[in-house]
């Protein structure tokens, strides 16, 4: 069955959460840089952090001068401050969501956004219509991707050659609606909703005042 990464499938997305003014940016979790190039091309400068030092090594080795490639624990580890939009790929569900959640609230400048693409546990009950839906067309895309991939230049969605190495949490500890109702108790205003492909969105814009 061919496969294909969905945190790449979900990258546009996520760009097209970022507010108006945007010049400085933090990515939480962010692996081998992949998505920290991206960003390099849309603002001015992206500050990319993972506890992983093996990670932080490979991003230094692909992202341009506009991303500064941080060691550091989020939660825990002095940074800058004031961004103008925290983002994260595959990462939040790795941490406690409470803690973490406060942390980038405090790391936002008034009217930055926070945009995080994340795992939920399954909830069939509530999500059986988005899985069935998902397995039916990680297939079908997956081979249009695939075939895509052997007769033109684009990487269609292709795993990095580094996906392997990174952190993978097979059992999520909360699932969408649970996401949902701990950040709404945080943030006001925040928006979780779920994703077709194994996957949340949740979008929250700090209030200027």
């Amino acid at each position: 069955m061919p496969d294909w990464d969905h945190n790449a499938y979900y990258h546009r997305l996520l760009l097209g959460q970022l507010p108006q003014r945007c010049d400085r940016v933090l990515d939480v979790g962010c692996g081998a840089g992949s998505f920290a190039t991206r960003l390099a091309h849309r603002v001015e400068h992206v500050d990319a952090v993972d506890r992983s030092p093996a990670m932080i090594e490979l991003a230094r080795q692909r992202t341009p001068e506009n991303v500064d490639c941080i060691v550091a624990d989020v939660l825990t580890d002095p940074l800058p401050g004031a961004y103008d939009a925290i983002v994260s790929i595959s990462a939040l569900h790795h941490m406690p969501l409470q803690d973490a959640l406060l942390r980038f609230a405090a790391l936002l400048r008034p009217g930055g956004v926070l945009a995080v693409v994340a795992l939920p546990q399954e909830d069939l009950l509530r999500e059986l219509p988005t899985e069935a839906v998902a397995a039916v067309g990680h297939r079908l895309l997956g081979a249009a991707f695939a075939a895509a991939r052997s007769v033109g230049s684009n990487d269609w969605f292709a795993k990095d050659s580094n996906h392997a190495a990174m952190p993978v949490v097979m059992d999520p500890p909360l699932t969408t609606r649970e996401v949902a109702d701990q950040a709404g108790a945080l943030l006001h205003g925040v928006r979780v909703r779920r994703l077709v492909f194994w996957r949340y969105l949740l979008r929250w814009e700090k209030p200027i005042a």
